[in-house]
């Protein structure tokens, strides 16, 4: 596949392409670093060739919305590549590490805003029926295959309920708004200009509110301060000019944040066993505080952390 990747990059008029490969996603997809003149991200869905269409649509509503992501240079949608504009390698994430995050954050609020402004209508909507599909991958992935445990029949139920609770509660606050699904420190970069540059945005849906802002707030890779938290929230609902109390909002924010949380422990036991990506382990035990913070907030979420604790 790599020479036929080749191929396609001179028959674009790239003599003798070079190609590194990066660091990949979750997904199927590959990337690679273009080190010609002209430079750029090739990116390989020859294993996933229907999600190509599907990223060149989302593509062209983010433009719509004036958010700031890689101009798409290049397709072949019978062949599943693309040829993509060269961002750079900084992400928030490495501003965080450094220390010097805040600033960016705020723009990453501000992006925020744009993107949730771009149209939805006609994306796969974040219904009840998806939310619970999301959540189920967790006693499936994380409880049975990972941790090699059962559930006892009341356990089971327990969970049942509280998802269908916590299901409930994310579908209660305002929906219908363009969802990123994984709008977080490692899908935003920074380019030249020192401006956000989104990526990653193939499987939006339409849904509820508060979902992006929690993957970017409560993000699962990196543990930001509950004051920088609460300051990027108050200038979230600024700059959309709600008028929803504090304890209603956070309430939204917390319930979206625990759906999140219960499915990335599924998503992340899945791609240790199924698909041998190791590293995603480390990042369980932040994940698993989330839940556990956040829930002892809830006496209704009680019983999903005794089940959680017994394990």
């Amino acid at each position: 596949m790599h020479n036929e990747l080749k191929g396609w990059l001179e028959w674009l008029g790239i003599e003798e392409p070079i190609l590194h490969p990066l660091h990949g996603d979750a997904s199927s997809r590959r990337y690679y670093r273009l080190e010609n003149d002209p430079q750029g991200i090739v990116m390989d869905a020859s294993d996933a060739k229907e999600s190509v269409p599907i990223f060149i649509g989302v593509n062209w509503r983010l433009m719509d919305g004036k958010v700031r992501i890689p101009t798409i240079k290049a397709y072949e949608l019978n062949k599943g590549f693309i040829f993509l504009e060269d961002v750079g390698t900084t992400h928030v994430f490495d501003k965080v590490k450094e220390g010097n995050a805040a600033a960016y954050y705020e723009k990453a609020i501000q992006t925020l805003v744009k993107v949730q402004d771009t149209p939805s209508q006609g994306l796969e909507p974040y219904d009840a029926h998806f939310l619970l599909e999301e959540m189920n991958l967790m006693p499936e992935w994380y409880i049975k295959a990972y941790l090699g445990k059962t559930l006892e029949c009341l356990e089971g139920r327990i969970l049942l309920e509280s998802f269908s609770l916590i299901s409930k509660e994310v579908l209660s606050q305002p929906q219908g708004v363009f969802v990123h699904r994984d709008y977080h420190s490692r899908n935003l970069m920074i380019d030249s200009k020192d401006e956000i540059v989104v990526i990653d945005f193939q499987d939006a849906r339409e849904g509820a509110l508060t979902y992006d802002l929690v993957s970017l707030l409560r993000d699962v890779y990196i543990e930001l301060d509950e004051k920088e938290i609460q300051r990027l929230i108050l200038l979230y609902r600024d700059l959309k000019g709600l008028e929803v109390d504090d304890a209603t909002f956070m309430r939204w924010f917390d319930f979206t944040g625990v759906q999140r949380h219960i499915k990335i422990l599924g998503i992340f036991a899945r791609l240790s066993i199924r698909d041998g990506k190791k590293n995603y382990l480390e990042d369980i035990p932040l994940t698993l505080k989330y839940i556990r913070e956040v829930g002892s907030k809830y006496p209704e979420l009680n019983g999903l952390l005794s089940v959680l604790k017994s394990l």
